[in-house]
């Protein structure tokens, strides 16, 4: 349970600072520290971020830096999205989830 709070505090900080990182780290700790499967671990992460993602707005918003209405499209639009992903990720092989968040994050990272 350590692992799995010092992940908590350093994804929360990486988001609060870029926006992005809370889920690259949440997935593979979740999986490594708290024995969820991958979509377990997605799922879960995607819960765990609501908080983290409304602070980090609220914040930054005080600090003039949120664009209201292109946040409004992407969180329409990501919500949208999400529908298709969801049965995807219940429906293809734990493997094949796995090579795709590795690949994704291989992707962000260049």
């Amino acid at each position: 349970m350590i692992g799995a709070i010092l992940v908590g505090l350093v994804a929360g900080l990486l988001a609060g600072m870029f926006g992005v990182g809370a889920g690259a780290l949440i997935v593979p700790a979740l999986m490594l520290f708290r024995g969820l499967s991958q979509v377990g671990a997605e799922a879960t992460s995607l819960l765990a971020l609501v908080p983290v993602f409304v602070v980090g707005a609220w914040r930054q918003n005080r600090y003039g830096n949120v664009r209201r209405r292109d946040s409004a499209v992407i969180g329409v639009l990501s919500a949208v999205g999400v529908i298709p992903g969801v049965v995807l990720a219940n429906v293809l092989p734990q493997r094949a989830l796995e090579l795709g968040f590795a690949a994704l994050l291989a992707a962000v990272a260049v």
